[in-house]
């Protein structure tokens, strides 16, 4: 599974919309309005590379009122359980 974060600058008017439409997209697995330097964050999920790029340039870059796109992929997921286990190596 490959995830990516999509930071988008969006022009005002549009950003309500294109949320709802990013959210429709095969591959999108979030949607997030946030503040600061960028409008909306999106998580893409999707099996391979080939399919990001699909769902990137293809799918998200061609919605009307898009100004800019940062992509991150990620390379490995951390949570709260993966952490703890870690840390807890020779502890016990």
């Amino acid at each position: 599974m490959v995830s990516a974060f999509v930071l988008i600058k969006a022009e005002p008017a549009r950003i309500a919309d294109l949320a709802d439409e990013l959210t429709d997209l095969d591959g999108v697995s979030e949607v997030y309005s946030v503040a600061g330097e960028v409008d909306l964050i999106v998580i893409v999920r999707v099996r391979e590379h080939d399919h990001l790029a699909e769902v990137v340039t293809r799918r998200i870059n061609e919605l009307p009122g898009i100004v800019e796109t940062r992509t991150m992929i990620a390379f490995k997921a951390y949570s709260h359980h993966d952490l703890d286990a870690l840390f807890s190596i020779g502890t016990e």
